[in-house]
């Protein structure tokens, strides 16, 4: 069944109105669509929906509403990847993989050992990755587009505006996981049953609903940024006896976070 995606303001009581010129095309062209054919929409936000086409033409799609469901195959942990920006085409693969594995959202970062400089044109790097996500998405029929934000400094990242020690990015987040080579005695499984464990989340105030990973480009973390990770309430973690590369250890962490959270 295919899947589309709206806003919220597109969908009425008993009918959706789907409008996006790339969509449509898709619709007619590519899957061939018509007239009494379902498909499925996701309103981006919190409700999925199975409706059957009413009319297809250049401009819009009417469909009338056949079933209303809450979403079914989002997590109930919402992961933000932190990642270090790689070079070449490596990117691409980390969106697509993790967006499969239920990544909320994606923020590239620039560490000390970034390779890829900005040159001005990074916003066209980061519409081409969001198209990533969107037909990643597709594929794996979840309810949402995960988000490739803006890429950021990792001066931004542990940015403490209100000196408190803990960095504003990370104050959002229940959980903050550090994925370190360095690390020789906690495993991010010690992490993540420490964290679910309800007498820890009575004690603490946290109810482990959202949980940042942050992982280095090609050359690793610096020293200083390593330090300022653990300062800041990053919880420094190993994910194994071997060392991976970038482009895996993403993939890695969020399919370790939603196998001790989710299954």
């Amino acid at each position: 069944m295919s899947r589309f995606f709206v806003g919220p303001e597109n969908i009425g009581l008993n009918t959706i109105v789907i409008d996006n010129k790339d969509d449509l095309h898709h619709m007619r062209r590519v899957l061939r669509l018509g007239e009494g054919d379902e498909v499925d929409v996701s309103d981006s936000v919190e409700w999925e929906y199975r409706a059957r086409i009413v009319s297809l033409e250049d401009d819009e799609a009417q469909l009338a509403i056949l079933d209303k469901q809450a979403f079914a195959g989002e997590p109930s942990v919402q992961v933000t990847l932190f990642q270090g920006i790689p070079k070449q085409g490596k990117m691409e693969t980390i969106i697509q993989k993790c967006v499969e594995l239920g990544v909320h959202e994606i923020v590239p970062v620039f560490m000390d050992r970034t390779v890829v400089k900005d040159k001005g044109n990074f916003g066209k790097k980061i519409d081409r990755w969001n198209k990533v996500s969107q037909e990643a998405v597709k594929q794996c029929r979840r309810g949402i587009i995960p988000q490739v934000r803006e890429a950021v400094s990792m001066k931004e990242v542990l940015r403490d505006s209100d000196h408190s020690g803990r960095p504003d990015l990370f104050e959002d987040f229940d959980l903050v996981l550090f994925p370190y080579e360095n690390e020789k005695g906690t495993t991010i499984k010690d992490a993540l049953l420490t964290a679910a464990n309800p007498m820890y989340q009575e004690i603490t105030g946290n109810a482990l609903e959202r949980v940042a990973v942050i992982i280095g480009p090609e050359g690793g973390f610096s020293d200083a940024e390593a330090k300022a990770i653990v300062a800041g309430g990053g919880e420094s973690v190993s994910l194994g006896k071997t060392i991976l590369r970038t482009e895996t250890a993403g993939m890695a962490t969020l399919a370790m976070i939603m196998y001790e959270l989710e299954l």
